[in-house]
């Protein structure tokens, strides 16, 4: 399960998706937890940041309250899942981060690990995206979801799932509307553990209050 992740703009990036970022959001989401707003890169508009809630609503249901809003989708059941099996044909996101957090169950307690890319470089999850219509007011709500798999050699002693990370040559895949679907799912594999590391910091992560630099500190 993927809970919480930073994504913090970085002027220096050398991914299409990081300059992006850096060109249009200013804040830094230290923590970025459920339910909240945060930038994400669809496949209608690949070249525009956009800002949806994490925890996917489906088209489909009654009210905002009527189902729960998962925050992350397994890979390997998202074609059966009602929720997702139709957005992985139609609406497919990416979802910028430059780390994310996971606990490793000890003697003492949970404890909070941060893991990100050797070279410091923001990348992106695979995500999948819908839109509500609330009938009676007409707003749209757009709403996200992370994609998970199995974690890999560096991620699998903390905990047994991870976000799926795609390289950028597999972002433009993952937007590619001509892409067919086993395509699409050949990319949702864990990525290469050699290219990450991971290292444990403050349970200042625990609460979604705490959007601080401390929150991404080693300890």
């Amino acid at each position: 399960m993927c809970g919480r992740y930073s994504v913090i703009p970085k002027k220096d990036s050398k991914s299409h998706l990081g300059k992006i970022l850096a060109e249009t959001v200013e804040q830094a989401h230290y923590n970025a937890a459920p339910s909240q707003s945060l930038p994400v890169v669809t496949n209608e508009k690949p070249n525009t940041v956009q800002f949806f809630s994490w925890g996917l609503l489906p088209f489909w249901a009654k009210d905002t309250k009527a189902v729960k809003r998962p925050i992350n989708a397994r890979a390997e059941t998202i074609t059966e899942k009602p929720s997702f099996r139709n957005l992985l044909k139609l609406k497919r996101c990416l979802v910028p981060a430059d780390g994310f957090f996971e606990w490793k169950v000890t003697d003492h307690g949970k404890v909070p690990h941060r893991i990100t890319m050797k070279d410091g470089d923001l990348f992106s999850f695979a995500g999948l995206w819908d839109e509500w219509l609330d009938k009676s007011t007409g707003e749209i709500i757009n709403t996200f979801s992370i994609i998970t798999a199995s974690a890999n050699e560096l991620v699998n002693p903390i905990h047994d799932r991870m976000p799926v990370i795609l390289s950028p040559e597999a972002e433009e895949l993952w937007l590619d509307g001509n892409e067919s679907q086993q395509g699409f799912i050949s990319l949702l594999q864990p990525f290469d553990a050699d290219k990450m590391m991971a290292y444990p910091v403050s349970t200042l992560v625990n609460s979604a209050t705490n959007n601080v630099p401390e929150v991404i500190n080693s300890l």
